[in-house]
């Protein structure tokens, strides 16, 4: 439950337009869910702004639609990363309204009523290379789902700088940028020199055998000597995705 939904709730009650009984019924299951398998977090969008995202990996068809079908009863939506196409054909047949995204792997239901549209500025992904795609797609899909504009930038790698040069403008216009890269990690260095926005580095396990997983990426993430670039793991596309929705949230409205 999210601080617009309650407040919502208690103007309902103050109206006349809802009982006690019925408010209370509401949030019969706050601010934690007990399942047989996991404890859904129905508070996590009070005390952090946005709801409980459930990870899909590892958990069976049945765990991720109840835990989907739980959050959906309390909130009217859901959000799923790394969701396999079992998991997420199952949760189409009981939400036919949802939208997969089979690059990102992620599964979300929009509430029905999303109020107004996005405000503040714009989270730009950028991409070094098509093999990383997945990833940044995924961070895309998650700032979006949070209620921001989102732009892409796809295959600007450093190996034809001239691609990412040609689109200062782009650059410019951003709030936020998260950066995606695997082999040896160097564009969000390049990224964050010709740019005056926080930048959200994301390394990817995309490349040959030095480059160890993901671990090449991470180190010259973690090393860049552009002041501006912060770092998430390897494969993080959801981490940077809510990272950078915190931070242009800041940008739109004043610290609580």
């Amino acid at each position: 439950m999210t601080r617009e939904q309650l407040a919502a709730l208690l103007a309902e009650v103050a109206a006349g337009r809802l009982t006690e009984a019925a408010a209370l019924e509401r949030l019969r299951h706050f601010p934690t869910e007990q399942l047989a398998f996991a404890q859904v977090d129905h508070h996590r969008g009070l005390r952090q702004g946005h709801p409980e995202v459930v990870f899909c990996a590892g958990k069976t068809v049945e765990q991720v639609v109840a835990i989907c079908e739980r959050l959906a009863a309390a909130s009217g939506t859901f959000l799923g990363t790394r969701a396999t196409p079992e998991q997420a054909e199952a949760l189409r047949r009981r939400f036919p309204l949802m939208d997969h995204n089979p690059l990102a792997r992620t599964v979300h239901l929009a509430a029905a009523d999303t109020g107004p549209g996005p405000s503040g500025g714009t989270i730009l992904v950028v991409c070094a290379g098509t093999s990383d795609l997945p990833v940044a797609e995924e961070a895309a899909v998650v700032a979006g789902a949070f209620g921001h504009r989102v732009e892409r930038l796809v295959d600007v790698g450093v190996a034809g700088l001239h691609r990412l040069l040609g689109a200062t403008e782009q650059l410019s216009r951003a709030a936020v940028i998260i950066v995606v890269a695997g082999m040896e990690g160097a564009l969000p260095s390049v990224v964050g020199g010709l740019v005056k926005v926080p930048v959200i580095a994301v390394p990817t396990s995309v490349g040959y055998g030095a480059h160890f997983n993901g671990l090449a990426p991470l180190l010259a993430m973690l090393n860049s000597c552009a002041a501006g670039v912060t770092v998430v793991n390897v494969d993080n596309g959801f981490g940077a995705g809510f990272v950078a929705s915190l931070i242009n949230r800041r940008w739109e409205q004043p610290a609580d």
